[in-house]
């Protein structure tokens, strides 16, 4: 499934995004990009298994300003990433269970906006993810796109 990412802001911010495996929390997805203002991107496709997804936002100075997270289920059919200049929103869309077209639960046309978490200082990931057994595993498998 697609990945899209759309920059909101007024400057450039750093991104990555991450996905694991929710039972052996191994990592499944990881690719970091530099979104620059106004500029939208498409990640590489995102296999549609059970999974947790992270976004997370950095500063210039790579600080962690905002972290938003999802579930990634087999009926999902496409991620949106939206970087504001004040936070993240990740919105993560899924078929009905008849595969008739995208759900509406509860006046969300289909759509599941995780929550948005912002910095105002250094956290580690096992503060802010309980599905992250070693925050440093993955340090040297991240790719690097700009445009």
């Amino acid at each position: 499934m697609p990945v899209e990412i759309y920059s909101e802001a007024d400057q450039y911010y750093n991104l990555t995004l991450e996905a694991y495996d929710p039972e052996t929390n191994q990592q499944t997805y990881d690719e970091s990009y530099t979104i620059t203002a106004g500029q939208s991107a498409t990640s590489p496709h995102l296999n549609a298994t059970e999974q947790l997804f992270r976004a997370t936002k950095l500063g210039q100075d790579n600080e962690r300003l905002a972290v938003s997270e999802g579930t990634i289920t087999p009926s999902t059919t496409l991620v949106v990433v939206r970087i504001p200049d004040d936070g993240l929103k990740l919105d993560i869309q899924r078929e009905d269970s008849a595969g008739s077209g995208p759900a509406s639960e509860a006046g969300t046309g289909g759509l599941e906006t995780a929550g948005s978490t912002s910095f105002d200082g250094d956290v580690n990931d096992s503060e802010t993810t309980g599905y992250m057994a070693d925050a440093d595993t993955n340090d040297s498998t991240a790719d690097s796109n700009t445009d």
